[in-house]
């Protein structure tokens, strides 16, 4: 069976810090299910995995920020420099991520 993308995803980011492939995969595993993007003692996702899975690295962004900080998501424009959004216009000086 095929790991979902998210968890594919958190282990390659782990991996690309430096961390050893085995504690990153046990690592991501515990904290996504600590969120409760994966089912408790499983690999598999839940139906909240399956869709931040899904998403871009822009969408999670606007996602996160309307979470944390109010509003929409469409409220935000993404930041591809540091991986986040704010409201209002990025600085223009940040190139797009391809």
């Amino acid at each position: 069976m095929a790991l979902p993308k998210i968890l594919t995803r958190l282990v390659s980011q782990l991996v690309g810090n430096g961390m050893e492939k085995g504690k990153a995969l046990s690592v991501a595993t515990k904290k996504l299910q600590e969120s409760g993007n994966l089912k408790k003692g499983t690999t598999e996702a839940t139906e909240k995995g399956l869709k931040r899975g899904n998403m871009t690295p822009s969408e999670r962004a606007k996602d996160r920020a309307a979470k944390n900080k109010g509003g929409k998501p469409s409220d935000y424009k993404y930041n591809a420099k540091n991986n986040s959004a704010v409201k209002g216009k990025v600085n223009k000086t940040v190139k797009k991520a391809k």
